[in-house]
């Protein structure tokens, strides 16, 4: 008998762009309520201003305010860590991004995203070393965040309110990413490969954990071309397969499918928001992926 299908949602990267004002988001609609407006529509959102700075405990706190009970996050890692650092000497700027905040949001924490540069080639010592460093769940991260730096005075949190396992998934954009190595240390540490759909980067849809996430860019022009029928009809039959334990009969691999075939977590993100098609093409990703669950 086929398993049970895991948990789908499908969201989008960001929600503050103004060419939304007045296309998706309704004409007038005031900023403090885009959040919520989106969250009541999807299902899970990409924060993404934790890439360009740390941020603060109470914007975590009312983010989880805003969003519905079942809703989830996933947070994107600081560029300080993945592009600046490239992940030398980081055991304090991870803790400090881990004190940040992100605990707040609670149940609504998901993945936390690594995306590393298109010039940022695969060190196998030095990613496994950082792999090795992530805290498995919340009260790991909690006891990782106690040691930040003097930056953090004042301004950290450090509370976990119960252990949930924290999930991990990394984004390379470098071709030499592409190797039986590094696909089998995230099979090893669980973490997972993000599926990439964009113009120059490597996209690759390896199994490596027990969750997927996917960033849909634009395969033809990166941050703008939309996803039309054919495209998201085929998505959707993806999401579909990993949700149920199997993999795409499409799928480009760099190792043979994974032979666990227990349901997995799916995040798909449309991060294609240049001309404001980010949403919708997220709500008709959205709709046919319920529409298969509920057939099949």
């Amino acid at each position: 008998m086929a398993p049970a299908a895991g948990e789908v949602r499908v969201g989008i990267s960001g929600w503050t762009y103004a060419p939304w004002r007045g296309v998706f988001f309704p004409e007038g609609l005031p900023r403090r309520r885009e959040l919520p407006y989106a969250a009541d529509r999807l299902r899970t959102i990409e924060i993404n201003g934790t890439f360009y700075s740390l941020q603060r405990p109470h914007s975590f706190e009312r983010w989880a305010a805003e969003t519905p009970n079942d809703f989830v996050f996933s947070v994107k890692a600081p560029r300080y860590i993945t592009h600046i650092l490239r992940l030398r000497d980081v055991d304090a700027p991870l803790a400090n991004f881990l004190a940040s905040g992100l605990l707040r949001l609670g149940g609504k924490l998901g993945p936390i995203l690594w995306q590393f540069p298109p010039n940022f080639s695969f060190d196998q010592a030095r990613m496994e070393a950082f792999i090795r460093l992530l805290p498995g769940d919340t009260i790991a991260a909690s006891a990782f965040a106690r040691r930040h730096d003097s930056r953090m005075e004042g301004r950290a949190y450090l509370e976990s309110d119960a252990r949930r396992p924290l999930r991990h998934a990394i984004e390379i954009r470098h071709q030499s990413f592409v190797c039986p190595e590094f696909i089998e240390m995230l099979r090893r540490y669980s973490v997972a490969l993000v599926c990439a759909d964009a113009v120059a980067w490597p996209r690759l849809m390896d199994v490596t954990s027990d969750f997927v996430y996917c960033r849909l860019h634009g395969s033809q022009e990166l941050y703008t071309s939309g996803y039309d029928d054919t495209a998201l009809d085929a998505w959707a039959a993806r999401v579909f397969a990993w949700a149920k334990g199997g993999e795409p009969a499409d799928a480009e691999r760099v190792l043979p499918a994974s032979d666990d075939r227990s349901s997995r977590d799916v995040f798909i993100y449309f991060d294609n928001d240049a001309k404001v098609r980010a949403p919708f093409d997220a709500l008709g990703l959205r709709a046919r992926v319920e529409a298969l669950l509920r057939q099949r």
